[in-house]
């Protein structure tokens, strides 16, 4: 049943863990979309499968969030952002998914995780941009490798099971130098390019839609994170001066300043949860959970608005 506020209950957030200070090294791009649309509805915060391998079988990933005020149980940013829309649509700021034109199409010919396409949803337009902007940011995701701030307690088996999954031998053999690197960067400059037309329809303010916040800003800053944390402070000077300093403008979007961040170990939840989790633990893309999962309780500090 939709409300008109906030719950008073907390949501319980999962995110991935990274390593201390976590307030300015958490940056994995899914969860903080979600983190994003939490922070615009206001909500206060204290899952099984969420999406699907294009032969159908399961992939467990994070976020999650559980909702005591509901009994709701959401995985994946996308659907986590429609719940908080339904449930709450007047808290916070809002509209999460204001009308709007959203044509940016992005081809790879290479992804590494084969997940389904763009599934059927009432927020087509929006559906779909989360598609291919989450392509074209993955396809420059090796620029992230040396600087990408592992939580140290799981660090070397984190990096190994990576490793594995993209079949080299070490975390350490898909880092990129010299030509290479430059070549990726100028990739990614062009890509920051061709999606920033986006933002020309309304430039009285940074957004998409001028100076109100969407959904779709959400998509782009979470991604815009974690370039941010693990791009050297050069390359990051670089990216934000492209394009007239358009997605610099993003941290903004991202900032964490009215943000307190509460954590606890996985192992420190609730036996219900654990129980609730146990085939995702054992399932492909749920190393998450088993090398580096730390439950954040994110908490909206109501003085701090």
């Amino acid at each position: 049943m939709p409300t008109t506020s906030a719950s008073s209950s907390p949501i319980i957030f999962y995110d991935i863990a990274t390593r201390p200070p976590v307030e300015k090294t958490c940056c994995s791009p899914n969860p903080w979309k979600s983190r994003l649309a939490l922070k615009f509805k206001d909500v206060a915060l204290k899952v099984p499968a969420c999406r699907k391998f294009a032969d159908g079988k399961d992939f467990f990933t994070l976020p999650i969030i559980e909702d005591p005020a509901t009994g709701s149980l959401i995985g994946d940013s996308f659907d986590i952002a429609v719940y908080l829309h339904k449930t709450y649509p007047s808290s916070g700021g809002g509209d999460l998914f204001p009308a709007q034109t959203l044509d940016f199409d992005f081809k790879h010919p290479f992804i590494q995780v084969p997940l389904s396409e763009c599934r059927d949803s009432e927020f087509p337009e929006y559906a779909k941009l989360n598609m291919n902007v989450d392509a074209a940011f993955t396809a420059h995701t090796q620029l992230t490798v040396q600087g990408f701030p592992f939580d140290p307690a799981t660090e070397d088996i984190t990096r190994s099971d990576f490793a594995k999954r993209v079949g080299v031998t070490r975390w350490e053999d898909l880092a990129l130098v010299g030509e290479e690197r430059d070549k990726l960067m100028d990739s990614f400059r062009d890509m920051l390019g061709g999606l920033g037309k986006l933002f020309m329809t309304d430039t009285t303010g940074p957004f998409l839609l001028g100076t109100k916040v969407s959904y779709a800003d959400m998509m782009v800053g979470a991604w815009l994170r974690m370039m941010h944390v693990t791009l050297p402070e050069s390359e990051w000077t670089q990216v934000t001066s492209w394009h007239h300093g358009l997605f610099g403008k993003f941290s903004l979007l991202t900032n964490l300043s009215h943000v307190t961040l509460h954590y606890r170990a996985a192992q420190g939840c609730s036996d219900s949860i654990v129980n609730s989790r146990q085939e995702a633990i054992n399932a492909r893309g749920a190393s998450y959970y088993r090398y580096g999962c730390l439950l954040r309780d994110i908490m909206i500090d109501p003085d701090s608005a």
